[in-house]
């Protein structure tokens, strides 16, 4: 009685690795469509995006350690509050940029793109 379980386990979870390996290949291949008519593009935003990240996070140790030294010079609170304070606020302005990059990411994808990721999603819902 254990082996048609376990034969049925197996044959299933091949169909299910073999159904992610094509999906993945057809992600990899629309993704590589993309990329080639849209290199330039791409690349230079790439490379804008790593400039300006790089200088966002300097600014962000500068802004920290000013918020820090002006808060313990005008309250009298426990280094801890003025860390947990400052740690609020960056918690609530990476939760508004997560945000705001989220929709700022949804874009003109290729038809392939979409159809390729609605079929997947019908695929693991198991709608037809």
């Amino acid at each position: 009685m254990d082996k048609p379980k376990s034969k049925n386990f197996a044959n299933t979870a091949s169909r299910i690795s073999a159904i992610a390996s094509s999906v993945m290949d057809l992600h990899v291949r629309i993704a590589l469509q993309e990329v080639d008519r849209e290199k330039r593009r791409l690349i230079s935003g790439g490379i804008f995006i790593a400039i300006g990240g790089i200088l966002l996070f300097l600014v962000l140790i500068c802004i920290h350690i000013i918020s820090y030294l002006t808060l313990s010079k005008f309250n009298n609170w426990r280094t801890e509050y003025n860390l947990l304070l400052m740690i609020f606020v960056d918690l609530f302005l990476a939760g508004l940029s997560l945000k705001l990059g989220g929709k700022l990411a949804k874009g003109p994808y290729l038809p392939q793109t979409l159809e390729g990721l609605g079929k997947t999603t019908k695929a693991v819902l198991g709608k037809k």
